[in-house]
């Protein structure tokens, strides 16, 4: 699966501005995991936070919170999703 280097940069900058991570973009790693050891750092209510941001930005609705495990694990399981989203809108996640 192609991943556009700008959905990439969308999403880096997506959880820098949301959860006003001390970051930058080319410090977020795109296979770095988001949460638990050598990771971003986030926690559960940040979790929570991307997953209302990636709603109202992308239209990605992450209800099942094992899918939400999966995809937020790092920046490249985002960015993932949001092109599985993109071709098959329908789809639930």
């Amino acid at each position: 699966m192609e991943i556009p280097k700008e959905l990439i940069l969308q999403i880096k900058q997506l959880l820098i501005e949301n959860l006003m991570l001390q970051l930058t973009a080319e410090e977020i790693g795109n296979q770095q995991p988001l949460f638990g050891p050598e990771s971003v750092g986030l926690d559960s209510v940040d979790a929570l936070q991307v997953v209302v941001a990636l709603d109202k930005t992308f239209g990605l609705k992450i209800q099942d919170p094992e899918a939400a495990k999966q995809i937020l694990q790092s920046v490249h399981t985002i960015a993932e999703a949001v092109v599985q989203h993109r071709a098959n809108p329908d789809a639930a996640q």
